[in-house]
């Protein structure tokens, strides 16, 4: 072999011609990420972080919510399509129903919430012994709620039904007969589930509150599809199912707090004793919360009515505009359910500086994702509809409210609920509530009756009502909490 050869076989690769560009390139990467990392670092620090609370806490309690959150509506979403293929009179008996069911699981929510507050700061004074005691006595008093509420809706259902939608038709009124008789089992298995997740998210424990709900959200899914795709049970099947799931959400939260808990230390004993010092501050924030939340609904339950008088098709659109609504509202009700919490743990410690710091951060971060979700949505509206099977005259109205309400939400909704949210868990809960209720009669119930049957806007003034009664109690929060009474309540010792 020649000296060419042998220098040709034995000569180094040549380098790739871009090689050191890349390698330019590369770095140039890291330290823009870098950058972007410090800057997003510095931000969350600025604006979710405060004397005692870091934003990697708030992130970490956001995070699980968000789950929990996009499940519990995404669910909904999915059960309301499923039931549309049992036809429009199964669609409506069950949106006619949930109107009322979300009337009464509100008022076990609200209880339940008020444990979430006094749990939430006692565990921002470090008082470990009345988060045990305060926890106790909120999973035994929300299902006791629920029995009581439960009879009286099985005594009195169909005056009540006839009241409320007695101008349905026939096969729509027979389909909420059973509907309602099968929701109204699953109050009091509700209410144990609800009180104990309530009470892990006042601690700040959202990943076992989580997993409770998606071994109740997913079972509820399971069985609909069991009950409806594949025994073709309809509203029986819907009902069943509820059932069964709440039931096993309600046995698994009493596992866990029993057998493996570590934070709230409950004690089942302490649960059957009442305790009235403890009850008397939980219903302090749960009475008046949940008094609202019976206006509020009451309120709404009667929009339904007007609904109803407008026809079966009009209770179709209804129901599929509304599911869709609430997707919209997955991250921002993530952020109202978090704000409890961390105002929560913040009064506990009367950190008020703070307390203002997070409500501010909280309202613009729920504008802003309404804005990001209105952009994601709304190209894929037409198929999100569809999804429902709908009767092709009552689309374009669907997508008509689905539009103006998400456009309306950013600027409206975050004042609106993350400020009261926010001075409830403060302490601030009758002001609260009678703003809401005030609010909710005046525009909504009365502005929606107004636009929807004298002026024949139909089902669009309903909505249009709602808006307006969102931009009111916007204005009323924000003033309400620029000021100081919101924060001069002592709920704890």
């Amino acid at each position: 072999m020649d000296n060419g050869a042998l220098f040709a076989a034995t000569a180094p690769v040549p380098l790739p011609k871009y090689s050191f560009k890349g390698i330019g390139v590369i770095l140039l990467h890291s330290k823009t990420l870098l950058i972007i990392k410090q800057r997003t670092s510095h931000l969350l620090e600025q604006y979710l972080s405060g004397k005692s609370i870091h934003y990697q806490q708030v992130l970490a309690l956001a995070l699980p919510v968000f789950l929990e959150q996009a499940f519990i509506l995404g669910i909904n979403f999915f059960n309301t399509a499923l039931i549309s293929t049992a036809g429009v009179a199964a669609i409506s008996a069950v949106n006619m129903v949930d109107s009322l069911n979300l009337l009464m699981t509100t008022i076990l929510v609200a209880v339940a919430t008020g444990g979430t507050v006094v749990v939430a700061q006692y565990q921002g004074s470090r008082n470990q012994e009345m988060v045990s005691r305060s926890t106790e006595q909120t999973v035994a008093a929300v299902p006791l709620l629920a029995i009581g509420l439960g009879v009286v809706l099985i005594l009195f259902r169909d005056p009540i039904l006839w009241l409320l939608f007695g101008s349905a038709d026939a096969d729509v009124f027979s389909n909420s007969r059973l509907y309602l008789l099968g929701s109204v089992l699953s109050y009091p298995a509700f209410g144990l589930y609800q009180g104990c997740v309530c009470c892990l998210r006042g601690v700040g424990r959202t990943r076992p509150a989580l997993a409770l709900t998606l071994i109740t959200n997913v079972s509820y899914v399971l069985l609909n599809l069991l009950f409806i795709s594949v025994f073709h049970w309809g509203v029986i099947g819907m009902a069943v199912a509820v059932n069964i799931a709440r039931g096993l959400g309600a046995a698994c939260s009493l596992l866990f707090l029993i057998r493996l808990d570590d934070t709230l230390h409950f004690d089942y004993r302490g649960a059957l004793r009442l305790n009235q010092d403890i009850l008397r501050r939980i219903m302090y924030i749960g009475l008046p919360f949940a008094a609202e939340q019976v206006f509020f609904n009451g309120g709404k339950l009667l929009t339904q009515t007007y609904i109803v008088a407008l026809g079966t098709l009009a209770i179709t659109a209804n129901a599929i505009a509304w599911s869709i609504i609430m997707v919209l509202q997955i991250p921002s009700n993530t952020v109202s359910q978090v704000a409890v919490t961390i105002i929560g743990q913040c009064m506990g410690q009367r950190q008020i500086d703070d307390s203002r710091k997070f409500i501010r951060t909280f309202v613009i971060l729920s504008s802003v994702f309404y804005l990001i979700m209105l952009l994601l949505v709304q190209p894929m509206l037409p198929g999100l509809i569809g999804v429902f099977n709908p009767p092709e005259q009552i689309i374009p109205e669907v997508r008509r409210i689905v539009i103006v309400t998400a456009i309306a939400m950013p600027f409206v909704w975050s004042l609106s609920f993350i400020i009261p949210a926010s001075i409830r868990a403060a302490g601030d809960a009758k002001f609260s509530s009678v703003v809401s209720l005030c609010c909710m009669w005046t525009f909504r119930v009365a502005g929606g009756w107004l636009l929807a049957i004298p002026l024949g806007f139909g089902l669009i003034g309903i909505y249009l009502a709602m808006i307006l009664e969102w931009a009111i109690r916007a204005g009323i929060f924000l003033f309400r909490v620029k000021g100081n009474k919101w924060y001069a309540h002592h709920l704890i010792d």
